[in-house]
Order: structure tokens, then sequence, then C-alpha cells
């Protein structure tokens, strides 16, 4: 309630517009909605000046010492963005996958989390509005209406904190506009009955204040045959500006989202044999194309051939009942104060979400019902030019709490989950500059991070055993299967349900009903300081030579696995060397960043079986990498209508040690890396995956882009085109042989007709001209061995229209 109160507080404050003092012109707004011309100073003709806030302050992108992608407002309307599936395609560090339910899952260089849950966190910051999201899955629903977005590459540890190892993804809105009525309207229309509407108004109120409302509709039906991979979302934003003095400005804005439809899904690539005269597995592909989806007839059919080896029969068809209904709610406000010493910023924030899913992307049901509840609270003090000093001094306050019901039911296996989690997270940060002289700045910052944690659940699963065996392999065809529920007391005859730790027979099918709880009740604190070392030396008026070394950490967390209840914080240290360039009259940006990357106690989540002997995933401190490579970034301004890009990034991402065990079973662990008896730990295999790539981490990715300018009398016609190819890659943490994807290529085409005004335009599209369905994930099946992929949307193609006024 205290959270409500100071939000409310606020948005009260910020609406007593009739008390603003008169004065003789507005002030400018947030730094952020300032115009290049104003943050960096008057701007020669050639390529525009892009500003971004990534460091707290206002600056010109090509003026921060830091590596940074940032994608415009134009770029994010003309390539149809709207979830953070499509940031991967823009940006080439980053790769982006759905995988069921509202699972988000961001890589940055190699860096991210393998899985998404209530009592684990992400490696990759997702800021809105400048808040942080403690949930990837609340990362839905804000895909509009932006002035850009900005990609951090590496870690931010010292002004973005905890949980950003590899970087930080910052989506910002557009914000009111003082004196000024405007607004658009855009919609689109193509294949897979796609619509798409999104608009905003922008509204004077008095001379000092205005309100923004924003509004966004996006459908299409299933991209597989199923109907799964399919997009129903709404989502709102009011926004309310007040300029209360010269110096005092108040900006409190309110969001809300749904996300409906049947939501990501998967395909069967087939499934694994074991032969133990052999020793060894081998693949048997499923013979159905990648768009068909697995409640398919086909793929259902395909799926009853499928031997579950716990339970000694074939798997029975998939529940078709699969739905999301997710809700997202926030507050944010933010207060700007400047002073004679300095500009003191004020960001309270309440977020609220609640999930409700049922998927199967895996190939099993899974029930994911949620609620998350955070509150934040960030303060800053920007000093300038104190001597030869430029500071910034702050304190943050997190606080959130989940509590979830999972459950998975894989027919052979099912886990009922109840949890609590509650994370109170408390920070003080600085950064200095050093103005040595008028080319020379030197950087370091520092900030002390306590993480409080606290956790209690517990974990019941349920497995169907057969006792009996055929030619030596588990035999029990009447044996019946678990049903789908979400809660075990759903179970019913032919199951007598029996008490933790017991096992009870089912029927006369020579199966055993066994029942086993993990309880976990932990508390889990950190204290870390995190710190940053840098330089800036303006080689040039528009040139910039700048160095860096900066570390990070992500949160330790829980596992509701017997034997791997907790695990321990991860750390990153990244050394980064670039320079930014505009040559010719400021019509060539030639950007070059090199990077190294040292990764220790990497929280790896990977399936196996825990000590109960129950099969499940969880999470480790199991890895040690190292990241290094390099990215060249230009765009040339060929001609006044003619601007070409393009955009390489080199990657060599390693895991020096990934090691980990699993329990012995009848058969071996189903891996693509080196195993053997662990010498160590009786009844154990050690599954040795150091030496491998990166999970997600191409050596080579290359984005080129053209855009021309048509000029007829009056009016225009823009063609635009981009194309983006990346090498080989892993998608499954198993590193089996169907989990590599090869090259790939991805391009992109619109053209656009529109008067020289802008005030109306009318076009076409269409994206994956190539219509490759590139496999973005490969998860595994374990109950069956079976492998299935994930993908990305097929070739899409429509027309689309907008208006600004």
């Amino acid at each position: 309630m205290r959270y409500h109160l100071l939000v409310g507080t606020a948005l009260a404050v910020a609406l007593s517009t009739g008390q603003a003092y008169a004065q003789d012109q507005s002030p400018a707004q947030d730094a952020a909605a300032q115009s290049g011309a104003d943050a960096v100073g008057e701007q020669p003709a050639g390529l525009t000046e892009i500003v971004v806030t990534a460091q707290r302050k206002v600056e010109s992108s090509q003026r921060a010492g830091l590596a940074i992608d940032v994608v415009s407002s134009d770029e994010l309307t003309r390539t149809g963005l709207t979830n953070s599936a499509g940031l991967g395609k823009l940006v080439p560090a980053l790769s982006v996958q759905q995988n069921g339910g509202a699972n988000t899952i961001i890589f940055l260089r190699g860096v991210g989390n393998f899985t998404v849950n209530g009592y684990s966190d992400p490696a990759i910051a997702f800021g809105y509005d400048g808040v942080y999201l403690g949930r990837p899955t609340s990362t839905s629903g804000m895909f509009y209406d932006l002035d850009r977005i900005e990609v951090l590459k590496g870690p931010q540890g010292t002004l973005y904190g905890r949980n950003a190892t590899g970087g930080a993804v910052n989506v910002l809105p557009a914000k009111p506009k003082p004196g000024e009525f405007s607004g658009f309207a855009n919609a689109s229309y193509g294949n897979y009955d796609a619509l798409s509407l999104q608009g905003a108004i922008n509204i004077p109120v008095g001379e000092y204040g205005a309100l923004r409302v924003s509004g966004n509709l996006t459908q299409h039906d299933g991209y597989l045959s199923d109907g799964t991979s399919d997009d129903k979302s709404r989502a709102l934003r009011v926004q309310y500006l007040a300029e209360l003095t010269p110096d005092l400005t108040v900006r409190v804005g309110g969001d809300y989202s749904f996300t409906g439809g049947k939501g990501a899904g998967s395909s069967y690539q087939g499934h694994y044999v074991y032969n133990p005269v052999a020793g060894a597995y081998s693949f048997v592909p499923s013979g159905l194309s990648k768009s068909t989806g697995l409640l398919d007839p086909a793929a259902q059919a395909y799926r009853q051939t499928l031997f579950l080896g716990l339970s000694g029969r074939t798997a029975d068809p998939l529940d078709p009942d699969l739905y999301q209904n997710n809700r997202f709610y926030g507050a944010n406000a933010e207060i700007t104060w400047k002073t004679d010493a300095g500009t003191l910023t004020v960001l309270p924030a309440w977020r609220y979400s609640q999930l409700d899913n049922k998927f199967a992307a895996p190939a099993f049901i899974g029930f994911i019902q949620e609620k998350d509840e955070q509150f934040s609270l960030e303060a800053r003090f920007a000093g300038e030019r104190q001597g030869i000093f430029d500071y910034i001094l702050g304190a943050y306050l997190f606080d959130e709490k989940v509590d979830g019901n999972y459950t998975f039911a894989q027919q052979a296996l099912n886990a009922y989950q109840e949890f609590k989690s509650d994370t109170r997270s408390y920070a003080l940060f600085g950064r200095l500059t050093a103005n040595l002289n008028d080319r020379l700045r030197l950087i370091g910052g520092l900030r002390w991070t306590r993480d409080e944690k606290k956790f209690d659940g517990v974990a019941d699963v349920f497995l169907v055993k057969c006792t009996q065996t055929v030619n030596f392999r588990p035999s029990c065809p009447t044996a019946t299967l678990l049903p789908v529920g979400d809660s075990f007391t759903q179970l019913q005859a032919p199951f007598i349900v029996p008490p933790v730790g017991g096992a009870t027979p089912i029927g006369t099918s020579g199966a055993l009903l066994i029942h086993t709880q993990t309880a976990v009740q932990e508390p889990l604190n950190t204290s870390k300081f995190t710190w940053r070392a840098g330089f800036e030396f303006d080689v040039a008026p528009r040139s910039l030579f700048y160095g860096s070394v900066e570390t990070g950490y992500r949160s330790g967390g829980f596992s509701l696995s017997q034997g791997y209840e907790t695990f321990d914080p991860e750390y990153i240290t990244a050394y980064t060397l670039g320079i930014k360039n505009r040559f010719f009259g400021n019509r060539l940006q030639l950007n070059l960043e090199t990077f190294y990357w040292k990764y220790r106690d990497q929280q790896v989540n990977h399936t196996g079986v825990d000590l109960a002997g129950n099969q499940g995933q969880f999470t480790e401190n199991a890895g040690r990498s190292t990241i290094k490579g390099a990215e060249v970034e230009a765009q040339f301004l060929a001609t006044p209508t003619t601007l070409l890009s393009a955009q390489v990034q080199y990657l060599d991402a390693r895991y020096k040690d990934f090691a980990y065990n699993q329990p012995t079973g009848a058969t071996p662990p189903l891996t693509g890396c080196p195993y053997a008896l662990s010498t160590t730990n009786a009844g154990q295999y050690e599954i040795d995956c150091s030496g491998r790539r990166a999970y997600q981490s191409p050596k080579w990715t290359l984005n080129l882009g053209a855009k021309q300018t048509v000029e007829l009398d009056g009016y225009k016609i823009v063609l635009a085109g981009d194309t983006q190819f990346k090498t080989g890659r892993y998608i499954g943490f198993e590193y089996l042989a169907v989990q590599r994807v090869g090259s790939t290529w991805t391009s992109n085409a619109d053209i656009t007709f529109s008067p020289d005004d802008d005030r109306w335009s009318i076009g076409a599209f269409v994206r994956n001209i190539e219509n490759n369905r590139i496999a973005t994930a490969g998860p595994t099946y374990n109950a069956a061995s079976a492998a299935l992929v994930v993908t990305s949307p097929p070739r899409t193609y429509g027309i689309r229209a907008g208006m600004k006024f």
C-alpha cells in the first residue's frame, strides 16, 4: 500500500498545473526528449545525430564512450517491431527467443538466461521508461509509440547494477510535449490475418502541461499448422507532464497490456533411440516440417510412437486446449529538479503482472499461474563542471514479491510447484568524470549492492515407473499415464495417491506411482561492489576514442530440485576499446569496438536428474567463459537521398569450463558432450562441455541495409531493404547435432509513398523474403528423448497506412 501511495502522491503533484509558476518561455523538457540539436549543439548537414540517455545524461550516441546500438522510432515503425523477439533482427549482438507461455529469453554475445521462472533472474537488464523490470515475462505490450530503444553491450554494473552481466535494453516511450496538439495513427494488414493498429494523441493542458495517450492492438493467426505462435495483444499508455516551475518538471504515467492467444509453439524434429549393444544413441527423424505444430493431427500421431522409457509405454496425445491470459499493469513518475549545484532526478515506479498460461511448446503441457509485484525507487543527483569534475550520485531500492503455481504435466512425470519469492535490493552508486583538458576525460564508477532474498516453495513430483521388462526394455503397455491438471489433487482413479516417499501400484499394469517432494525454505543474501574505470579522448572534433573496464554480477537464486536448491551469483569483467567517427562532412559514420569478457561462476540451467531421481531442469554455477571479438558499424549518406548501412560482429564465445553431474540411470545421458562416470561422486556421470562455443553465439553476424528516396513534385517514394546473415550456432544446451543451426540469411523490403511533409503515408512490406523458418531454440522432451525446434516467423507481407497531425 505504501508503494501505491507514493506513486499516487507524485500523480497528485503533477496534476496541480494550475499552481505552475508563470514563466517567459517553456524550459527544456526531460533531457531525453530534446532534439539532437538541443543536446549536442547545432548539427551540420548529413547524418542525423541520435541522442541517448544510457549513461544517465543526455548526449549524442557518437559522443558516448560505450558500446551501444540505438533503434529509432522510424526504424521501429518501418520494421513492424511489436515485441522484444524482433530486436535480434536489428541488433547483431542480440538474440531473443520465446519458448512458450510468457517466456522471453534474451542473450547478448553468449550471455543470457537459460530459463525464465519466478525464482531466478535474467542476465540482461530490461528497462522500460527508466524502470528496471525484474521479470522477463513483464516485457510484453510496450513496443508502441516509442522514442527509441537503446541496447547497451557489456556489463553495466555501476549505473544499472545487478542482473546486467551481459548488458541492458532500454525501451523509451515518446513523452508528452507541452504546447503541442499532435498525434499519429498507423495501421497495417497482412497475411496470417495480421492486423496492427497503433496511435497516439498529445493534448496540451494549459501552457506548461501536456497529456499523451497511446494505444496498440496487434494480432495474427498462428504461424504453425496447429494455430500456435499466434498473437493477440492490446496495450494502453497514459502520461501527463507538467512544467511546474522553470526548474521543476514532473511526469507521471500509467500503462496496461494484455496478451492472449495460444502462445509460442514448436515442432518435432525427431527422437533418439538408445542401442545398448552399440552403446550409443541414434536419431530418428520425425518426417514432419518445421511448420507442423505439436497439436497438428500428424504430429499427434507421431507423438503416439514416442516411447516413454520411465513408464514402459508410448506417449498419449497432447491436450489441445492452450491459452494465454496475461495482464500487465504499471505506474511510474519522473521528477526532475534543476538547481545551481546540479539536477535531481527521482523515479518511483510500481509494476504488477498476472500470468495465466497453458502451453505445450516443450512437448508437454505446462501451466503457469503467477502474480508478480515490484516497487522501485531511484534517486540521482548529477552535477556538471564542479571544477574539472562531472559526477552522478545515486541510491536505489527494489522490492519484488512473486507468488507462483507451476505444473509441468509430462505424462510419465508430473511436477507441481508452489512457491513464494521475496527479493529486496538496495544500492548506492556514483560516477566521477575528470575533464583533464578539452579532449581527455577519465571516468570512474562504483556501486554497492545488497540483495536479500527469501524463498518458500514446495515441489511434488509424481512418476509413473514401470517395474517389468521385456527384451531388456521396460514394458508396461497398459499403464495409465498422469492426467493434465494444474494441481495434484486432480489425480484420480486408477491412481491411489501415495504419501511423500511412497509408491502405489497402478492397477495390474506393472507400473508404480511414486511420489517425492522437495521443500525449499532458504534465505540468500549477497553484498557486492561493482566498478568501472574508463577514458574518453577526442581524437578530432568528430572522432572519439574510448576504453573501459567494467564489472557486473547476476544475483543467485533457487531451484525446486533436490540437491540443487540454491545457486550463487555469477560475475563478469569486461574490457572494451572503441572509436567512433564521422567523416566526409558528416556523411560517413564508422565505428569500431573490440571487447574481451571474462565470465565466471556462470549460472547454467540444464536438464538432468536430481538427487531424488526426478527429471527436471535446475541451475548450477557450472560455467566459466571467455568472450572476445569485434564489431564494426558504418553508415554512409552516399547522396542526400541514398543511405547505406552495414554492421558486422565477430564473436568468439567459448566455455573454458562447463561441467556438471547427472545421476546414472537405465541409459546414459543424452548429450553431444563427452561424459564419463564420475571418479568423485558415486552413481553420477560427469558431462564436460568445456571448449564448446557458447549458446546462441554465431561466429559472424552481418547486417546490411539501404534506403533510397525518390523525390517527386511535392511527394516522395522511399524504398528500403535490409538483410541479416548469421553463421552456425547452437540453440540447445545439450549440444546435440540437431541443435546446431547452419548459416542463415533473412531479408526484408518495403516501399512507402508520402507527401514531403509526411502528414500521411501508404506502403507495402515483405519480411523474411527467403521464407526460411530459422530455428531459434532446440529444446528436448527428455521423457521420450525427443528433439524439438522453435522457429522464427515465416515470410509475411502486407500493406500499411499512416497519418500524422
